[in-house]
């Protein structure tokens, strides 16, 4: 789809993929996989680079440094470029964006395919496109530390296994078994139980999600080890505290 925009008496052409009515699939679940990152510091959903004077684009998701600027479009590219393609695309539209963000400095683009056999397209500068299957792993060195599954790109549990992998490192722990070990080395149960709800509030303050007295309280009273996991588990994709318990 081609809109002209009128901008300073200039008229600036914007190409924007045509997108289905209730607009991209799997980039909420795929937009915070990638955001939880431990080394991400910025991510954005159809956030609009400018490449080049008269020249816009907005991946469907995007890892980048924090833009300066607080509004309008951001100057540059991502170094990471998601596309989430489904039934509809436009594939002459869907390369010629693909070409315009490697040839200004994007140094990979993934193109999720919904329809079909499952799979990811992997595009990096003057290199051939990858296939990689549901069985494979993505990565994107200096960009994301720890290798992306591709099946966590289409299914919501292995995101949500990924996403709680990522913020547990932001806060200095492997990963919910280091979690169980640092209470393990204590050599206490009641060390374990406190480990796991410690984790559970770094999960929820990484998340700025508040914890209420009351909150808190039932968090620090729960003494089953499964229900304290399963808690860790829910804070990893919760918007606010309630949805933890639910």
């Amino acid at each position: 789809v081609m809109k002209n925009f009128i901008n300073n008496s200039q008229c600036i052409i914007i190409s924007c993929l045509q997108k289905l009515s209730f607009g991209c699939p799997g980039c909420l679940s795929g937009g915070s996989l990638l955001d939880s990152g431990p080394d991400v510091q910025w991510s954005g959903v159809d956030a609009g680079f400018a490449l080049a004077p008269g020249t816009m684009r907005a991946p469907d998701v995007s890892v980048a440094p924090p833009p300066v600027q607080k509004s309008g479009w951001i100057p540059g590219v991502p170094p990471l470029a998601v596309e989430y393609a489904d039934r509809g695309q436009n594939e002459a539209d869907l390369q010629t964006k693909i070409e315009q963000l490697l040839s200004a400095g994007t140094r990979y683009v993934w193109v999720v395919r919904l329809t079909g056999v499952h799979r990811v397209e992997v595009y990096t500068p003057g290199e051939p496109m990858r296939l990689l299957s549901m069985t494979d792993t993505l990565q994107a060195p200096g960009i994301l530390r720890n290798p992306v599954p591709v099946r966590a790109l289409f299914d919501r549990g292995a995101a949500h296994r990924v996403m709680l992998r990522n913020l547990l490192q932001r806060e200095g722990y492997d990963d919910l078994d280091a979690v169980r070990r640092e209470g393990k080395t204590e050599g206490k149960t009641e060390a374990e139980r406190e480990a796991r709800i410690n984790a559970l509030f770094t999960i929820l303050a990484a998340r700025s999600i508040e914890v209420d007295a009351k909150t808190g309280a039932r968090i620090r009273g729960c003494h089953a080890p499964g229900q304290l996991d399963a808690w860790l588990r829910k804070a990893a994709v919760a918007h606010k505290a309630e949805d933890v318990f639910r």
